[in-house]
């Protein structure tokens, strides 16, 4: 905070961040965007970041956004909806299990191709958990930079395809109505928003050390909460408007002038990567859809390759099966985590055979 008082053109450039954020993010909700006032702040901050504008939105913040987002899913939590997720765990083990196949296979492919060392491409292309994939990669000789570049262009792939394909799927019509109809109100009272502001931070504060725990110990707490009748969950739009704002401002400042210099000549490569494993996680959704009567778009957002917090995001905005994303997207996360270091040993072995 000193340092940001004692520096006028660091505040001038924080103000126009927030100013162009808010502004893209506006913009691309009016065009009914899925996820616009996510989207739009993510873009404008990688180009601030690559402009060079040197700034960094503090983790806290970014946690913050992502216990807003876990509040605003877990009012979508019904015992109907619970009971539907039971009866669906088969599908669900399934297509956990495909996905990290696929991406061990992209992987095989990044490494064959793309002049991308195996380690690194073994932690780059995981499907899911950046922040724990980063620091996993580290401890076990991966080269950082790249493979937080590798999670981090993915996620924008699969945010900017999630929207297009909702978007194409109409959904977007359903999105421009409002900001999210079933844990927004024009008018919170505060003693319905105190509640649930103490459920975020007591949530982001137990699960400080658990992958996405800042989105997923709120969304688990209110669930808990409003299933057993004891809080009404309500968020003013203004604060989802801010959470959104600040996912993606967080995700977009990761990418900055020295990381893109660093890796300029492999963008291509990851852009590919991570195309290809969006490409094939669609045509398993379009296949589990299929066969088990869930709608295409539910579907593929719950086997998008990684962004919990966007497809929780996205999700709510179409009108999507919640249950479904968050539940597929969490139990992949957790087995990304559980087995990362195995399939990354196993890319590096057949990368070398």
């Amino acid at each position: 905070m000193q340092l940001l008082l004692s520096n006028p053109l660091l505040i001038l450039r924080w103000l126009a961040l927030i100013g162009c954020a808010a502004a893209s993010g506006q913009l691309l909700h009016a065009l009914a965007l899925p996820a616009g006032l996510f989207l739009g702040p993510m873009l404008t901050a990688i180009a601030f970041g690559v402009s060079g504008a040197g700034l960094r939105l503090h983790k806290q913040v970014f946690r913050f956004g992502q216990g807003c987002v876990g509040l605003m899913v877990a009012h979508s939590m019904s015992w109907t909806v619970l009971a539907a997720l039971a009866q669906s765990w088969p599908v669900m083990l399934i297509t956990t299990l495909l996905t990290v196949l696929l991406s061990a296979m992209v992987g095989l492919a990044t490494v064959r191709y793309g002049g991308i060392s195996a380690a690194t491409a073994a932690w780059g292309t995981a499907p899911g958990a950046a922040s724990a994939m980063v620091s996993m990669a580290e401890a076990h000789g991966a080269d950082p930079r790249v493979v937080a570049t590798m999670q981090y262009v993915r996620v924008v792939c699969v945010v900017m395809i999630g929207a297009l394909v909702s978007h194409l799927l109409g959904a977007g019509d359903i999105a421009s109505k409002a900001l999210v109809p079933a844990a927004s109100t024009p008018a919170v009272q505060l003693n319905q928003l105190l509640p649930c502001l103490a459920v975020i931070v007591i949530g982001i504060t137990l699960a400080a050390k658990l992958p996405a725990g800042a989105l997923l110990a709120p969304l688990l707490i209110g669930s808990a909460l409003q299933l057993s009748g004891l809080m009404q969950i309500a968020l003013p739009g203004w604060l989802l408007a801010f959470a959104y704002g600040a996912i993606g401002c967080y995700v977009g400042l990761r990418f900055d002038r020295a990381t893109v210099r660093y890796v300029g000549s492999r963008l291509p490569t990851m852009i590919a990567g991570a195309t290809g494993l969006i490409a094939l996680c669609a045509g398993c959704a379009w296949l589990l859809a299929w066969v088990t009567g869930h709608d295409f778009l539910s579907m593929y957002l719950a086997t998008s390759p990684g962004g919990l917090d966007a497809m929780a995001i996205i999700a709510v905005e179409t009108h999507s099966d919640v249950g479904l994303v968050l539940a597929m997207q969490t139990l992949r996360l957790f087995a990304v985590i559980i087995t990362g270091a195995f399939c990354a040993r196993q890319i590096i072995r057949l990368a070398k055979a």
